[in-house]
């Protein structure tokens, strides 16, 4: 689509909007007020009813700003961000700018920046995606949304839950979409078992188990040392990949209403867990325990569900095989995740923000997964005894 001027009329009725002219924008508005409105606009009238104008509707590929430029940017977020059709990388920003630079070159991005609000300043960049420490992700999505960009945040959404809060409320405040990298809710495998479940295969599910072990102890100079500092990275395990299969625990069996945690360390001594298990209850019914560690030598990143009349066993998620018996049947389906495992997540999102909707994975999904984390955290951390807690808004 060319980035002339254009003119997009909106007739406001008493159950919604007319379009009178259609263009590509981020224009949103029920009865008289206007709810979502990125682009630059006008409001005039027309007699008794009030008529917005689009001048500026947004090209047909998403203009995106990357902060951040570690290992999941280099890996999959940029490689994204250039490849997908709809996506344009158009800057990136990093503290070092010449490394900025280098990252920008490697992926084609024209502009780098030192700073933040640098970036954010930047008017050809309708999109951020966030791929920072998690103690920066609040200021750093506020500052997004104040500034008029939509927001793809890494996970975990923030710290705590207050801070998800004040991010969504800016997002909300502002017109704009916020979405959070829980990756896995698009793996073939996981929409599968959804759709397992559902058919009543295995009757009822009555428990899910889930293992995450990887032997993770950097040194100093290491540069995923940050998820050590409790101060950045928030916690252990449990907050850093305990939060994607939280995610899609929430996904599969809906609402939790109970949690019990253990969160200590066994091996290695530091300021964050390096193993801990969480017991779910759901609202819905049924049981489920993650165990996440650093400690363990064996790798493993198994699901297995139990239901009343089969079960549904994944030995490595990231592979996507899934075994399922029923009775005496038993078999196997290959459903293995896009190579880039970012991608459908990226490509959802844009989706979402061109239809006017939320995304998938949006900031109150991001904010379920954290209220779980913080009560697996409200137990001592260090100590082994569990603390059973309610969970509510």
């Amino acid at each position: 689509m060319s980035r002339q001027d254009q003119w997009t009329v909106f007739w406001i009725t008493d159950s919604g909007i007319v379009v009178l002219s259609e263009a590509k924008d981020l224009l949103v508005l029920v009865k008289e007020q206007v709810l979502c409105c990125v682009q630059t606009t006008k409001l005039v009238t027309h007699g008794s009813r009030l008529i917005c104008v689009c001048l500026r509707p947004m090209s047909e590929q998403i203009r995106w700003g990357l902060i951040g430029t570690g290992d999941i940017a280099r890996k999959r977020i940029a490689p994204a961000l250039r490849d997908l059709p709809a996506a344009r990388l158009v800057a990136v920003c990093r503290r070092q700018a010449n490394l900025a630079e280098s990252f920008a070159r490697e992926f084609g991005a024209p502009r780098w920046y030192a700073t933040v609000p640098e970036l954010f300043a930047d008017a050809d960049v309708d999109a951020v995606y966030i791929a920072t420490p998690v103690h920066l992700h609040a200021a750093q999505t506020i500052a997004g949304a104040n500034a008029g960009k939509h927001v793809l945040c890494e996970k975990p959404m923030a710290l705590n839950v207050a801070e998800c809060d004040e991010m969504i409320a800016a997002c909300r405040a502002n017109n704009v979409a916020l979405g959070v990298a829980y990756y896995r809710r698009f793996y073939p495998a996981i929409v599968r078992i959804r759709e397992i479940m559902a058919s009543g295969e295995i009757g009822t599910v009555v428990m899910a188990q889930i293992n995450v072990f990887e032997a993770f102890n950097p040194t100093g100079d290491n540069p995923r040392s940050w998820l050590l500092n409790k101060a950045q990275a928030g916690g252990g395990p449990m907050l850093d990949y305990g939060c994607h299969r939280l995610e899609m625990l929430v996904n599969m069996f809906g609402p939790v209403s109970q949690v019990s945690s253990a969160v200590g360390n066994v091996v290695h001594r530091r300021e964050v867990e390096d193993t801990a298990i969480a017991l779910l209850t759901f609202e819905l019914g049924g049981y489920a325990t993650l165990s996440v560690t650093h400690a363990a030598s064996e790798a493993q990143d198994t699901l297995d569900i139990y239901g009343s009349a089969g079960s549904i066993h994944v030995a490595a998620l990231n592979e996507g095989s899934v075994r399922v018996t029923a009775g005496s049947n038993e078999r196997m389906e290959l459903l293995p995740p896009h190579t880039n495992l970012h991608a459908p997540l990226i490509e959802e999102f844009m989706e979402a923000v061109r239809s006017h909707r939320a995304p998938a994975v949006d900031g109150e999904a991001g904010r379920a997964v954290t209220a779980i984390e913080d009560q697996i955290y409200a137990s001592t951390p260090g100590s082994n005894r569990f603390a059973g807690t309610g969970l509510g808004r």
